[in-house]
Protein backbone atom coordinates (compact mmCIF):
# COMPACT_ATOMS: atom_id res chain seq x y z
CA UNK A 1 0.00 0.00 0.00
CA UNK A 2 2.40 2.46 0.59
CA UNK A 3 4.41 1.75 -2.93
CA UNK A 4 0.93 2.57 -4.42
CA UNK A 5 1.03 5.77 -2.33
CA UNK A 6 4.29 6.88 -3.71
CA UNK A 7 3.12 6.34 -7.01
CA UNK A 8 0.74 8.51 -6.77
CA UNK A 9 2.52 10.99 -5.86
CA UNK A 10 4.76 10.81 -8.44
CA UNK A 11 1.96 10.81 -10.50
CA UNK A 12 0.99 14.12 -9.31
CA UNK A 13 4.05 15.61 -9.55
CA UNK A 14 4.07 14.79 -12.88
CA UNK A 15 1.27 16.56 -13.99
CA UNK A 16 2.22 19.74 -12.66
CA UNK A 17 5.00 19.87 -14.70
CA UNK A 18 2.99 19.57 -17.61
CA UNK A 19 2.16 22.96 -19.20
CA UNK A 20 -1.68 23.56 -18.53
CA UNK A 21 -1.98 24.61 -22.49
CA UNK A 22 -0.34 20.99 -23.65
CA UNK A 23 -1.29 18.04 -25.63
CA UNK A 24 -5.02 17.65 -27.56
CA UNK A 25 -7.96 19.33 -25.81
CA UNK A 26 -10.63 18.00 -24.73
CA UNK A 27 -11.89 17.53 -28.08
CA UNK A 28 -8.55 16.24 -29.67
CA UNK A 29 -7.08 19.35 -31.39
CA UNK A 30 -3.62 20.14 -31.62
CA UNK A 31 -2.02 22.31 -29.08
CA UNK A 32 -1.14 25.93 -29.64
CA UNK A 33 1.77 28.16 -30.62
CA UNK A 34 1.49 28.73 -26.62
CA UNK A 35 2.74 25.70 -25.95
CA UNK A 36 5.67 26.72 -24.93
CA UNK A 37 4.71 28.57 -21.81
CA UNK A 38 5.88 26.68 -18.79
CA UNK A 39 4.86 26.50 -15.08
CA UNK A 40 1.21 26.96 -16.36
CA UNK A 41 2.25 30.57 -16.38
CA UNK A 42 -0.09 32.94 -18.45
CA UNK A 43 0.73 36.67 -19.91
CA UNK A 44 -2.36 38.67 -19.99
CA UNK A 45 -2.78 42.46 -21.63
CA UNK A 46 -4.46 44.34 -19.63
CA UNK A 47 -6.04 47.69 -21.57
CA UNK A 48 -4.72 51.08 -21.08
CA UNK A 49 -6.77 53.62 -19.54
CA UNK A 50 -8.56 56.04 -22.12
CA UNK A 51 -7.87 59.15 -21.74
CA UNK A 52 -10.43 61.50 -20.56
CA UNK A 53 -10.80 64.73 -23.16
CA UNK A 54 -11.92 68.07 -21.55
CA UNK A 55 -14.95 69.00 -22.95
CA UNK A 56 -15.52 72.75 -21.41
CA UNK A 57 -17.41 73.65 -18.40
CA UNK A 58 -20.92 72.52 -17.65
CA UNK A 59 -23.63 75.40 -17.67
CA UNK A 60 -23.47 75.18 -13.92
CA UNK A 61 -20.10 75.54 -13.70
CA UNK A 62 -19.82 78.48 -16.04
CA UNK A 63 -22.45 80.13 -13.87
CA UNK A 64 -20.04 79.94 -10.88
CA UNK A 65 -17.30 80.94 -12.48
CA UNK A 66 -18.89 83.88 -14.13
CA UNK A 67 -19.80 85.09 -10.82
CA UNK A 68 -16.14 85.60 -9.69
CA UNK A 69 -14.74 89.12 -9.11
CA UNK A 70 -11.70 88.86 -11.85
CA UNK A 71 -14.68 88.05 -14.71
CA UNK A 72 -16.87 90.58 -13.07
CA UNK A 73 -14.05 93.49 -13.84
CA UNK A 74 -13.01 91.67 -17.19
CA UNK A 75 -16.34 91.99 -18.88
CA UNK A 76 -17.03 95.34 -17.89
CA UNK A 77 -13.49 96.51 -19.44
CA UNK A 78 -14.49 94.76 -22.17
CA UNK A 79 -17.78 96.67 -22.67
CA UNK A 80 -16.02 99.86 -21.71
CA UNK A 81 -13.29 99.69 -23.96
CA UNK A 82 -16.09 98.39 -26.79
CA UNK A 83 -18.08 101.78 -26.91
CA UNK A 84 -15.48 104.08 -25.97
CA UNK A 85 -13.83 102.47 -29.45
CA UNK A 86 -17.56 102.96 -31.29
CA UNK A 87 -17.85 106.32 -29.84
CA UNK A 88 -14.37 107.41 -31.04
CA UNK A 89 -14.90 106.33 -34.59
CA UNK A 90 -18.43 107.70 -34.62
CA UNK A 91 -17.06 111.03 -33.47
CA UNK A 92 -14.09 110.84 -36.14
CA UNK A 93 -16.76 110.10 -39.09
CA UNK A 94 -18.81 113.13 -37.77
CA UNK A 95 -15.17 115.17 -38.04
CA UNK A 96 -14.50 113.80 -40.94
CA UNK A 97 -17.61 114.95 -43.17
CA UNK A 98 -18.16 118.48 -41.29
CA UNK A 99 -14.02 119.26 -42.61
CA UNK A 100 -14.48 117.85 -46.33
CA UNK A 101 -15.44 120.37 -48.64
CA UNK A 102 -19.40 120.20 -49.94
CA UNK A 103 -19.62 118.79 -52.87
CA UNK A 104 -20.81 121.24 -55.73
CA UNK A 105 -24.89 120.77 -57.06
CA UNK A 106 -24.46 119.47 -60.77
CA UNK A 107 -25.97 121.73 -63.37
CA UNK A 108 -28.80 121.00 -65.73
CA UNK A 109 -27.77 119.87 -68.67
CA UNK A 110 -30.01 119.27 -71.64
CA UNK A 111 -29.31 116.52 -74.07
CA UNK A 112 -27.76 118.67 -76.83
CA UNK A 113 -25.18 120.03 -74.17
CA UNK A 114 -24.03 115.77 -73.51
CA UNK A 115 -21.62 115.51 -77.05
CA UNK A 116 -21.51 117.03 -80.09
CA UNK A 117 -23.66 117.98 -82.84
CA UNK A 118 -23.03 116.50 -86.38
CA UNK A 119 -24.07 118.51 -89.49
CA UNK A 120 -24.73 116.90 -92.57
CA UNK A 121 -26.18 119.34 -95.33
CA UNK A 122 -26.07 116.82 -98.21
CA UNK A 123 -27.95 113.59 -97.42
CA UNK A 124 -26.90 112.61 -100.90
CA UNK A 125 -23.54 113.35 -100.23
CA UNK A 126 -23.19 111.48 -97.02
CA UNK A 127 -25.28 108.05 -97.71
CA UNK A 128 -26.85 108.82 -101.31
CA UNK A 129 -30.38 109.12 -99.17
CA UNK A 130 -32.68 108.80 -96.28
CA UNK A 131 -32.25 105.31 -95.69
CA UNK A 132 -28.86 105.24 -96.54
CA UNK A 133 -28.44 107.86 -93.89
CA UNK A 134 -30.36 105.42 -91.02
CA UNK A 135 -27.72 102.66 -91.98
CA UNK A 136 -25.25 104.84 -90.97
CA UNK A 137 -26.60 105.57 -87.50
CA UNK A 138 -24.08 102.98 -86.09
CA UNK A 139 -21.08 104.75 -87.20
CA UNK A 140 -22.36 108.18 -85.68
CA UNK A 141 -23.27 106.40 -82.11
CA UNK A 142 -20.10 105.29 -82.09
CA UNK A 143 -18.60 108.87 -82.06
CA UNK A 144 -21.16 109.75 -79.24
CA UNK A 145 -22.73 112.10 -81.74
CA UNK A 146 -25.78 113.52 -79.71
CA UNK A 147 -27.50 115.84 -82.39
CA UNK A 148 -27.84 115.75 -86.16
CA UNK A 149 -28.73 118.28 -87.71
CA UNK A 150 -29.93 117.44 -91.31
CA UNK A 151 -31.07 119.56 -94.16
CA UNK A 152 -32.87 121.16 -96.04
CA UNK A 153 -34.34 118.34 -97.30
CA UNK A 154 -37.45 119.92 -99.02
CA UNK A 155 -38.15 120.08 -102.60
CA UNK A 156 -36.64 123.41 -103.43
CA UNK A 157 -36.03 123.77 -107.25
CA UNK A 158 -33.43 126.41 -108.51
CA UNK A 159 -34.20 129.74 -109.22
CA UNK A 160 -38.10 128.75 -108.25
CA UNK A 161 -38.72 130.38 -104.77
CA UNK A 162 -42.61 130.01 -106.30
CA UNK A 163 -41.73 126.23 -106.09
CA UNK A 164 -40.74 125.60 -102.93
CA UNK A 165 -42.72 123.05 -100.95
CA UNK A 166 -41.77 123.18 -97.21
CA UNK A 167 -43.79 119.81 -96.18
CA UNK A 168 -42.68 117.99 -98.81
CA UNK A 169 -39.16 116.10 -99.03
CA UNK A 170 -37.18 116.07 -102.17
CA UNK A 171 -37.16 112.70 -103.77
CA UNK A 172 -33.56 113.03 -104.54
CA UNK A 173 -33.27 112.47 -100.33
CA UNK A 174 -35.92 110.00 -100.13
CA UNK A 175 -39.54 110.32 -99.07
CA UNK A 176 -41.53 110.57 -95.90
CA UNK A 177 -41.69 106.99 -94.90
CA UNK A 178 -38.12 106.67 -94.77
CA UNK A 179 -37.25 109.98 -93.02
CA UNK A 180 -39.70 108.88 -90.09
CA UNK A 181 -38.12 105.49 -90.10
CA UNK A 182 -34.92 107.56 -89.81
CA UNK A 183 -36.11 109.04 -86.70
CA UNK A 184 -37.42 106.09 -85.02
CA UNK A 185 -34.47 104.29 -85.45
CA UNK A 186 -32.17 107.51 -84.04
CA UNK A 187 -34.41 107.45 -81.47
CA UNK A 188 -33.79 103.88 -80.49
CA UNK A 189 -30.32 104.59 -80.30
CA UNK A 190 -30.82 107.22 -77.13
CA UNK A 191 -28.06 109.34 -78.03
CA UNK A 192 -29.08 110.60 -81.72
CA UNK A 193 -31.62 113.05 -82.20
CA UNK A 194 -32.49 114.68 -85.07
CA UNK A 195 -33.30 117.86 -86.11
CA UNK A 196 -33.95 120.01 -89.42
CA UNK A 197 -32.41 123.11 -90.84
CA UNK A 198 -35.74 124.85 -92.17
CA UNK A 199 -37.34 127.98 -91.94
CA UNK A 200 -40.89 127.06 -92.82
CA UNK A 201 -43.42 124.84 -92.10
CA UNK A 202 -41.98 124.38 -88.11
CA UNK A 203 -45.06 122.79 -86.74
CA UNK A 204 -45.49 120.19 -89.74
CA UNK A 205 -41.96 119.12 -89.15
CA UNK A 206 -41.95 118.98 -85.45
CA UNK A 207 -45.43 116.72 -85.58
CA UNK A 208 -42.85 114.31 -87.07
CA UNK A 209 -40.27 113.50 -84.36
CA UNK A 210 -38.38 116.34 -85.09
CA UNK A 211 -36.31 117.58 -82.14
CA UNK A 212 -35.54 121.13 -83.04
CA UNK A 213 -34.84 123.02 -85.29
CA UNK A 214 -31.64 125.58 -86.79
CA UNK A 215 -32.27 128.78 -88.48
CA UNK A 216 -29.64 130.93 -90.35
CA UNK A 217 -29.70 134.93 -90.15
CA UNK A 218 -31.36 134.52 -86.96
CA UNK A 219 -30.50 138.22 -86.09
CA UNK A 220 -32.24 139.53 -89.33
CA UNK A 221 -34.99 137.36 -88.25
CA UNK A 222 -35.38 138.38 -84.62
CA UNK A 223 -35.41 141.99 -85.37
CA UNK A 224 -37.07 142.74 -88.68
CA UNK A 225 -39.87 140.76 -87.46
CA UNK A 226 -40.17 140.22 -83.99
CA UNK A 227 -43.31 139.07 -83.37
CA UNK A 228 -42.83 135.98 -86.02
CA UNK A 229 -39.10 135.33 -83.93
CA UNK A 230 -41.47 135.08 -80.80
CA UNK A 231 -43.64 132.88 -82.46
CA UNK A 232 -41.03 130.73 -83.09
CA UNK A 233 -39.42 130.63 -79.97
CA UNK A 234 -42.87 129.64 -78.71
CA UNK A 235 -43.42 126.92 -81.22
CA UNK A 236 -40.11 125.47 -80.82
CA UNK A 237 -38.91 125.75 -77.27
CA UNK A 238 -42.26 125.85 -75.18
CA UNK A 239 -43.13 122.07 -74.07
CA UNK A 240 -45.81 120.13 -73.99
CA UNK A 241 -47.70 117.52 -71.62
CA UNK A 242 -47.64 115.09 -74.66
CA UNK A 243 -44.04 115.98 -75.04
CA UNK A 244 -41.12 115.85 -72.02
CA UNK A 245 -38.17 116.25 -73.75
CA UNK A 246 -36.99 119.65 -74.59
CA UNK A 247 -36.74 121.02 -77.92
CA UNK A 248 -33.64 123.10 -79.13
CA UNK A 249 -33.52 125.99 -80.92
CA UNK A 250 -29.85 126.91 -82.37
CA UNK A 251 -29.24 129.93 -84.17
CA UNK A 252 -26.36 130.69 -86.91
CA UNK A 253 -25.07 134.09 -87.50
CA UNK A 254 -21.93 134.94 -89.68
CA UNK A 255 -21.20 137.56 -87.36
CA UNK A 256 -17.51 136.81 -85.75
CA UNK A 257 -16.60 139.54 -83.20
CA UNK A 258 -17.41 138.38 -79.36
CA UNK A 259 -19.25 141.45 -78.52
CA UNK A 260 -21.86 140.76 -81.09
CA UNK A 261 -22.29 137.47 -81.15
CA UNK A 262 -22.55 138.16 -76.78
CA UNK A 263 -25.44 141.19 -76.98
CA UNK A 264 -27.16 138.53 -80.35
CA UNK A 265 -27.29 135.51 -77.86
CA UNK A 266 -28.83 137.62 -75.25
CA UNK A 267 -31.31 139.00 -76.94
CA UNK A 268 -32.00 136.15 -79.42
CA UNK A 269 -32.84 133.84 -76.77
CA UNK A 270 -32.09 130.99 -78.50
CA UNK A 271 -30.62 127.76 -76.70
CA UNK A 272 -27.42 127.43 -79.03
CA UNK A 273 -26.32 130.42 -81.48
CA UNK A 274 -23.33 129.15 -83.93
CA UNK A 275 -20.92 132.22 -84.93
CA UNK A 276 -17.53 132.69 -86.77
CA UNK A 277 -16.07 133.78 -83.61
CA UNK A 278 -13.43 131.12 -83.81
CA UNK A 279 -12.87 131.12 -87.20
CA UNK A 280 -12.48 135.05 -88.26
CA UNK A 281 -9.97 136.10 -90.88
CA UNK A 282 -6.42 137.61 -89.48
CA UNK A 283 -7.07 135.36 -85.87
CA UNK A 284 -4.30 134.81 -83.81
CA UNK A 285 -4.39 132.61 -80.45
CA UNK A 286 -4.76 135.55 -78.52
CA UNK A 287 -7.39 137.14 -79.90
CA UNK A 288 -9.12 133.49 -80.05
CA UNK A 289 -8.00 133.18 -76.87
CA UNK A 290 -9.88 136.38 -75.55
CA UNK A 291 -13.08 136.03 -77.69
CA UNK A 292 -13.77 132.77 -75.49
CA UNK A 293 -12.75 134.31 -72.19
CA UNK A 294 -15.65 136.88 -72.74
CA UNK A 295 -17.81 134.73 -73.99
CA UNK A 296 -17.72 132.28 -71.03
CA UNK A 297 -17.32 135.03 -68.75
CA UNK A 298 -20.78 136.72 -70.02
CA UNK A 299 -22.91 133.80 -70.23
CA UNK A 300 -24.22 130.11 -69.38
CA UNK A 301 -21.68 127.44 -70.67
CA UNK A 302 -24.53 125.40 -71.76
CA UNK A 303 -25.81 127.96 -74.29
CA UNK A 304 -22.30 128.22 -75.90
CA UNK A 305 -21.65 126.03 -79.64
CA UNK A 306 -18.67 126.17 -81.04
CA UNK A 307 -17.31 125.21 -84.93
CA UNK A 308 -14.80 125.74 -87.37
CA UNK A 309 -16.81 125.25 -90.25
CA UNK A 310 -20.15 124.15 -91.23
CA UNK A 311 -22.62 123.80 -93.84
CA UNK A 312 -22.15 127.25 -95.73
CA UNK A 313 -18.40 127.40 -94.39
CA UNK A 314 -17.27 124.36 -95.90
CA UNK A 315 -15.11 121.73 -93.65
CA UNK A 316 -12.81 121.52 -90.82
CA UNK A 317 -9.08 120.51 -93.11
CA UNK A 318 -10.20 122.67 -95.57
CA UNK A 319 -10.46 126.09 -93.33
CA UNK A 320 -7.56 125.05 -90.66
CA UNK A 321 -5.70 122.63 -93.14
CA UNK A 322 -4.78 119.36 -92.59
CA UNK A 323 -1.88 118.98 -90.76
CA UNK A 324 -3.81 121.13 -87.73
CA UNK A 325 -6.93 118.80 -88.02
CA UNK A 326 -6.17 117.09 -84.70
CA UNK A 327 -5.52 120.31 -83.01
CA UNK A 328 -8.92 122.03 -83.75
CA UNK A 329 -10.69 118.23 -83.09
CA UNK A 330 -9.10 118.78 -79.72
CA UNK A 331 -10.15 122.54 -78.98
CA UNK A 332 -13.29 122.08 -79.87
CA UNK A 333 -13.73 119.20 -77.67
CA UNK A 334 -12.28 120.79 -74.50
CA UNK A 335 -13.89 124.24 -75.30
CA UNK A 336 -17.10 124.98 -72.20
CA UNK A 337 -20.53 124.36 -74.49
CA UNK A 338 -21.48 122.42 -76.93
CA UNK A 339 -19.09 121.34 -80.31
CA UNK A 340 -20.23 121.33 -83.94
CA UNK A 341 -18.29 119.69 -86.50
CA UNK A 342 -19.62 119.40 -90.49
CA UNK A 343 -19.68 115.43 -91.59
CA UNK A 344 -16.74 114.20 -91.89
CA UNK A 345 -14.47 116.07 -90.00
CA UNK A 346 -13.35 113.17 -87.96
CA UNK A 347 -11.80 112.19 -91.03
CA UNK A 348 -10.13 115.18 -92.37
CA UNK A 349 -12.52 115.26 -95.19
CA UNK A 350 -11.91 118.62 -97.54
CA UNK A 351 -13.86 120.39 -99.84
CA UNK A 352 -13.25 119.33 -103.67
CA UNK A 353 -14.45 122.72 -105.46
CA UNK A 354 -17.68 122.41 -102.88
CA UNK A 355 -18.96 122.20 -99.81
CA UNK A 356 -20.87 119.04 -100.09
CA UNK A 357 -18.02 116.57 -100.91
CA UNK A 358 -18.83 112.68 -100.95
CA UNK A 359 -18.32 111.21 -97.58
CA UNK A 360 -15.67 108.68 -97.69
CA UNK A 361 -16.50 105.39 -96.08
CA UNK A 362 -13.02 102.99 -96.48
CA UNK A 363 -13.17 99.59 -96.88
CA UNK A 364 -11.74 98.84 -93.41
CA UNK A 365 -13.97 100.39 -91.41
CA UNK A 366 -17.01 99.18 -94.06
CA UNK A 367 -16.46 95.76 -95.61
CA UNK A 368 -19.07 96.57 -98.35
CA UNK A 369 -18.27 100.11 -99.23
CA UNK A 370 -18.36 101.29 -102.93
CA UNK A 371 -15.68 103.17 -102.71
CA UNK A 372 -12.09 102.45 -103.14
CA UNK A 373 -9.25 103.25 -101.17
CA UNK A 374 -7.11 105.35 -103.24
CA UNK A 375 -4.37 105.01 -100.76
CA UNK A 376 -3.20 103.52 -97.84
CA UNK A 377 -1.53 105.89 -96.45
CA UNK A 378 -4.46 108.47 -96.57
CA UNK A 379 -6.70 105.89 -95.36
CA UNK A 380 -4.81 105.06 -91.82
CA UNK A 381 -4.44 108.59 -91.41
CA UNK A 382 -8.14 109.21 -91.47
CA UNK A 383 -8.60 105.87 -89.49
CA UNK A 384 -6.26 107.28 -86.87
CA UNK A 385 -7.80 111.54 -87.20
CA UNK A 386 -11.18 109.07 -86.44
CA UNK A 387 -9.97 107.20 -83.32
CA UNK A 388 -8.23 110.25 -82.16
CA UNK A 389 -11.85 111.91 -82.51
CA UNK A 390 -13.89 109.31 -80.88
CA UNK A 391 -11.10 109.00 -77.95
CA UNK A 392 -12.15 112.62 -77.28
CA UNK A 393 -15.82 112.43 -77.64
CA UNK A 394 -15.92 109.69 -74.90
CA UNK A 395 -13.49 111.26 -72.80
CA UNK A 396 -15.81 114.36 -72.53
CA UNK A 397 -18.83 112.83 -72.04
CA UNK A 398 -17.51 110.65 -69.28
CA UNK A 399 -15.65 113.54 -67.24
CA UNK A 400 -17.19 116.26 -65.46
CA UNK A 401 -14.59 118.36 -66.00
CA UNK A 402 -14.74 118.54 -69.61
CA UNK A 403 -18.51 118.18 -69.99
CA UNK A 404 -19.24 121.06 -68.04
CA UNK A 405 -16.27 121.84 -65.66
CA UNK A 406 -15.04 125.64 -64.87
CA UNK A 407 -12.80 127.44 -67.22
CA UNK A 408 -9.32 128.33 -66.81
CA UNK A 409 -7.15 130.48 -69.26
CA UNK A 410 -3.51 129.71 -68.05
CA UNK A 411 -1.40 131.02 -70.90
CA UNK A 412 -1.96 132.43 -74.32
CA UNK A 413 0.66 134.18 -76.85
CA UNK A 414 0.02 134.95 -80.58
CA UNK A 415 0.63 131.24 -81.69
CA UNK A 416 -0.09 128.93 -78.38
CA UNK A 417 -3.04 128.86 -75.74
CA UNK A 418 -3.35 126.35 -72.82
CA UNK A 419 -6.38 126.49 -70.40
CA UNK A 420 -7.85 124.59 -67.47
CA UNK A 421 -11.00 122.95 -66.99
CA UNK A 422 -11.88 121.64 -63.55
CA UNK A 423 -15.20 120.62 -61.40
CA UNK A 424 -15.23 120.35 -57.65
CA UNK A 425 -13.03 117.39 -56.74
CA UNK A 426 -13.03 115.50 -60.58
CA UNK A 427 -10.25 114.44 -62.24
CA UNK A 428 -8.53 118.26 -63.46
CA UNK A 429 -7.60 118.52 -67.70
CA UNK A 430 -5.17 120.47 -69.17
CA UNK A 431 -5.67 121.42 -72.84
CA UNK A 432 -2.45 122.84 -74.48
CA UNK A 433 -1.97 123.90 -78.17
CA UNK A 434 1.07 125.50 -80.51
CA UNK A 435 -0.37 126.75 -84.24
CA UNK A 436 3.32 127.00 -85.16
CA UNK A 437 5.45 126.00 -87.59
CA UNK A 438 8.15 125.30 -85.24
CA UNK A 439 8.09 123.72 -81.62
CA UNK A 440 7.28 125.74 -77.73
CA UNK A 441 7.80 125.67 -74.88
CA UNK A 442 4.67 126.63 -72.24
CA UNK A 443 5.37 127.72 -68.98
CA UNK A 444 2.91 126.58 -66.63
CA UNK A 445 4.20 127.32 -63.08
CA UNK A 446 0.74 128.18 -61.57
CA UNK A 447 -0.09 128.07 -57.62
CA UNK A 448 -2.85 125.69 -58.74
CA UNK A 449 -0.64 123.44 -61.22
CA UNK A 450 1.20 120.64 -60.10
CA UNK A 451 4.82 120.25 -61.14
CA UNK A 452 3.84 117.04 -63.31
CA UNK A 453 0.84 116.26 -65.19
CA UNK A 454 -0.01 112.51 -66.93
CA UNK A 455 -0.68 112.69 -71.07
CA UNK A 456 -4.01 111.71 -71.51
CA UNK A 457 -3.97 112.50 -75.53
CA UNK A 458 -1.79 114.02 -77.92
CA UNK A 459 -2.49 114.59 -81.25
CA UNK A 460 0.86 113.13 -82.20
CA UNK A 461 0.78 109.36 -82.21
CA UNK A 462 3.44 108.49 -79.72
CA UNK A 463 5.26 112.21 -78.79
CA UNK A 464 4.57 112.03 -75.45
CA UNK A 465 3.56 108.64 -75.01
CA UNK A 466 -0.05 108.60 -73.66
CA UNK A 467 -0.06 108.24 -69.81
CA UNK A 468 3.56 109.26 -69.83
CA UNK A 469 4.23 111.95 -66.96
CA UNK A 470 5.49 115.69 -68.67
CA UNK A 471 7.11 118.92 -66.51
CA UNK A 472 4.91 121.92 -66.49
CA UNK A 473 6.91 124.10 -66.03
CA UNK A 474 8.63 123.72 -69.53
CA UNK A 475 5.69 122.16 -71.38
CA UNK A 476 7.01 121.65 -74.76
CA UNK A 477 4.77 121.36 -77.67
CA UNK A 478 5.71 120.14 -81.31
CA UNK A 479 4.95 122.29 -84.83
CA UNK A 480 1.32 122.25 -84.93
CA UNK A 481 0.58 120.14 -82.04
CA UNK A 482 -1.60 119.77 -79.31
CA UNK A 483 -2.06 117.53 -76.01
CA UNK A 484 -4.45 117.26 -73.70
CA UNK A 485 -3.06 116.22 -69.98
CA UNK A 486 -4.67 115.27 -66.90
CA UNK A 487 -4.02 115.49 -63.22
CA UNK A 488 -5.91 114.83 -59.44
CA UNK A 489 -7.85 117.25 -57.45
CA UNK A 490 -5.54 118.30 -54.75
CA UNK A 491 -6.93 120.19 -51.47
Amino acid sequence: RSRDHSEAELDQEEQEKQPMTGGLDACGDAASPGAAEKNGSVHLKIPEEAEVKFTGLSKEELLRVAGTPGWVRTRWALLIVFWLGWLGMLVAAVVLILQAPPCRDLPELNWWNKGPLYQIGDVQAFSQNLKGLEQRLESLEQLKVKGLVLGPIHVAPADQPKDLRFEEISPDAGNLEQFKGLVKAAHKKAVLFLFLLLQSALVFWLDQGVDGVQLAGVERVASVVPLLWSDIRAIVQNGTEERAKKRVLIGVTERTSADEVSSLLSSTGVDLLLSGVLRAANTDATERAQSIQQLYSSHNQSRLAWSLGGRADGHLATLGGPALLRLHQLLLLTLPGTPVFNYGDEIGLEDEGTNFPKMLWDSAEEPNGTLKVRNREQQEERESSRRLFQALSELRGRERSLMFGDFLLLYNSSSSLAFLRSWDQSERYLAAFNWADEAATLPLSLPALPQHATVSLSTDDGSPASNSKVQLEALRLGPGQATLLKFPYSA
